[in-house]
């Protein structure tokens, strides 16, 4: 994505229909590294349509479906393994589905975006947990303004917890 060249996504629920474009996504090489088994996931997806600990969403450029990003409450699930995060935390989960979309700073954009969004309507810190190993996630989130503080290896596996908190923000504008 040129520097010059700036983006606004939409993010929309996602809905039943959605259901088999996100497990085409979940195919692609570059998702399946990172995310579990397709049917498992959708069926996890699908289970979150209507749920208050998971907001399950696509992203859209310009209109066009072209990943899946979900935002929940780590304190609404039962064991979740990041309730020791301060209430007011969200976490999220990003993956662009379309593959030649992948490492061209779209990641980092539709993250910080989204984020900024998330403070706007409350939320005091949002965290993300990449795989250790998935080098360009973590790139695209540091771009973003997260920053590491905690490796991890939860029900999820390695994880690399990342944080932006909305205190932060308000401190350096």
């Amino acid at each position: 994505m040129p520097n010059d060249q700036v983006h606004r996504y939409g993010f929309r629920p996602v809905s039943e229909a959605d259901l088999a474009m996100i497990a085409e996504w979940l195919a692609e090489p570059h998702v399946a590294k990172w995310w579990g088994d397709v049917d498992t996931e959708i069926a996890s997806i699908r289970e979150h349509l209507d749920s208050i600990s998971v907001e399950p969403l696509i992203v859209e450029l310009d209109g066009r479906p072209i990943g899946y990003i979900q935002s929940y409450d780590p304190h609404l699930e039962d064991d979740h393994p990041y309730q020791d995060q301060p209430f007011g935390t969200l976490g999220i989960d990003l993956s662009i589905g379309i593959p030649e979309l992948v490492g061209i700073g779209h990641g980092s954009a539709i993250v910080r975006q989204f984020v900024d969004e998330l403070f706007v309507e409350g939320a005091l810190r949002v965290i993300i947990d990449p795989d250790p190993a998935n080098a360009r996630a973590i790139r695209a989130y540091e771009n973003a303004g997260f920053t590491a503080f905690d490796t991890r290896n939860s029900i999820f596996g390695p994880a690399v917890l990342m944080a932006r908190d909305a205190e932060q923000e308000t401190r350096q504008s």
